[in-house]
């Protein structure tokens, strides 16, 4: 078995701000082909305005999507919203060489959110049954996740500074009137550029990774070398 303490690589790249699913279908198109000896991935980027409806997702919590396009995905969850000022971070990782299982994994993103939130001196919490991060009740981080052969895909969305009104569009994570607010609101900076370093340390920290700078992914190829896509543990 191997060291506990070993410290294992992970490429980090940058995407900048992308459209929804040529990014999803990257990923899928990534964990789809990837084998032992691949090594993880932080995938950061910026989304275009999207609703995105989790595998089991109801569709009546898209209330009035009006001119936001609503894509149904493989994650985990029920309805969400990615758009401008959301720092959103995709784990493309291997749980069983890394040790942690599915509940170990959803729990040490949500320390690294909150440990990330400490840092400006903003204080959150988890909330039992309802996977993500809270400040005063008001959630400001959403989780959704897919592990495939304990491979994971999908998963975080930070709010940093954003307009915040399209979530009245829907019932945000299946929940009638759930209070969503940024970092900004409280008190955070409002750049992106200031959270991303702090948040990734604190992925590494977690998951006892070393990160490295890498180029973005090559979409189209990762997209086009997806194969028929075998069945996963879709997780909220």
């Amino acid at each position: 078995m191997d060291d506990l303490n070993t410290v294992r690589p992970v490429l980090v790249r940058q995407l900048g701000r992308q459209s929804y699913e040529p990014v999803w279908r990257a990923m899928q198109g990534f964990t789809d082909q990837r084998d032992s000896d691949t090594v993880d991935e932080l995938w950061v980027v910026e989304h275009d305005p999207v609703f995105t409806l989790g595998q089991a997702g109801k569709p009546e919590h898209v209330l009035m999507p009006g001119d936001i396009p609503v894509v149904q995905v493989d994650r985990g969850g029920q309805v969400t919203y990615h758009g401008p000022g959301q720092l959103v971070v995709y784990p493309l990782l291997d749980l069983p060489r890394l040790d942690i299982g599915v509940r170990d994994y959803v729990c040490k993103i949500e320390q690294a959110i909150i440990d990330t939130l400490a840092e400006w001196n903003i204080g959150a919490a988890r909330r039992e049954g309802a996977p993500g991060v809270y400040v005063n009740g008001a959630k400001v981080a959403a989780l959704g996740i897919r592990v495939r052969h304990g491979c994971t895909f999908h998963g975080l969305a930070f709010n940093i500074a954003m307009d915040l009104s399209p979530f009245q569009r829907i019932n945000p994570c299946g929940y009638v009137g759930l209070e969503v607010v940024s970092m900004f609101d409280l008190g955070g900076p409002s750049r992106m550029a200031d959270v991303t370093p702090v948040l990734l340390g604190e992925l590494a920290r977690q998951f006892g990774l070393q990160p490295s700078d890498a180029p973005p992914p090559d979409l189209v190829a990762l997209k086009a070398a997806r194969t028929q896509f075998a069945p996963g543990e879709a997780v909220r």
